[in-house]
């Protein structure tokens, strides 16, 4: 990958603009790697930080000013990403007002500017402030996912939250990131399975369940995707949509059967509070109908929008309320 790529300029010395040639001293490399993952430069320290230091692993070269209002946006959300590293990827920064000659000759134009070496060459950029989601996607495609995995499960977490407020596309651009770097990442193919649930793309999911072992198929992740799948065949069996069953319960509000019916239609639907509200409300009229089917759905309920989902932490307290007071 060429410096040209990102309009650093070419040639494989650093000159000033002025073309005056720039001396960045005979430091040698051990000092770097003992260097703090975060550590202010000058460009008589870029050689051996930067160029030498990115042989040992990657370096990100942040360039800014005090004056820049972007810049101390992006200054501690991308330390906080580097940090979460453990070391494995360091930062330093380069003040361009003290020290212009390094960004003048990588032809940076615009500040912040985030400039990512491996192996003592420029690899990636990004211009800009960023989000905390973007850096350590960017960190993550230039080393890899951190050893203890933190970055990829703030990522995971990033991608439930879009989810979960209609954002299919920023989540779906989430996973795919993830699954770049980990394939076997069975929290994200999980994730891909329930985006296509919620767009009723069964025939999306099983695609996806397919490709997968028995061993991940057992896996927690892929259980709930495949109880979710169960859930909308069963939808899809019933023939009938929410509006349907609902009109018809409204004209016999006493059919528990249909009532079951129209859970499991609005589940179908994404309509998890009013899905689970309808068990509930079978449970309180008659707990033990049909050998306990309303709880027995409700539990399959649980199991495919995940313990920590708010609609099942909310169901599970009405519960409890119902068997117990």
């Amino acid at each position: 990958m060429s410096n040209d790529e990102y309009g650093f300029g070419s040639g494989s010395g650093y000159t000033t603009s002025q073309g005056a040639n720039v001396s960045f001293g005979d430091n040698n490399v051990s000092g770097a790697n003992a260097a703090a993952p975060v550590k202010d430069i000058s460009t008589a320290e870029f050689s051996a930080e930067v160029i030498q230091g990115s042989m040992q692993g990657p370096v990100l070269v942040d360039f800014w000013a005090p004056w820049c209002g972007p810049c101390k946006q992006l200054t501690p959300v991308l330390e906080k990403a580097v940090a979460d590293t453990n070391g494995k990827v360091r930062l330093v920064k380069m003040d361009i007002d003290k020290h212009p000659e390094v960004a003048g000759q990588m032809g940076i134009q615009s500040i912040p500017a985030v400039v990512a070496f491996v192996d003592g060459k420029p690899a990636d950029a990004f211009m800009g402030a960023k989000t905390e989601t973007e850096i350590r996607e960017f960190i993550i495609k230039i080393a890899g996912p951190s050893d203890d995995n933190a970055q990829m499960e703030t990522l995971l977490e990033d991608a439930k939250k879009f989810a979960e407020q209609g954002d299919i596309q920023e989540a779906g651009r989430i996973y795919g990131h993830i699954l770049t770097a980990e394939p076997d990442n069975l929290k994200a193919i999980a994730g891909v399975g329930h985006l296509y649930l919620s767009e009723q793309n069964l025939d999306g999911v099983r695609g996806v369940m397919s490709n997968l072992n028995d061993e991940q198929l057992a896996s927690p992740e892929i259980a709930s995707l495949q109880t979710a799948l169960d859930l909308a065949e069963q939808a899809e069996t019933l023939g009938k949509t929410s509006d349907d069953l609902e009109a018809k319960l409204n004209a016999s509000p006493k059919d528990h059967q249909l009532r079951l019916d129209l859970a499991i239609a609005l589940n179908a639907a994404n309509k998890r509070e009013e899905a689970a509200d309808h068990l509930l409300k079978i449970i309180a009229s008659n707990p033990g109908w049909n050998d306990d089917a309303a709880r027995i759905q409700l539990l399959q309920f649980f199991e495919a929008w995940g313990m920590t989902h708010e609609a099942t932490i909310s169901a599970r307290r009405k519960l409890s309320s119902l068997l117990f007071s």
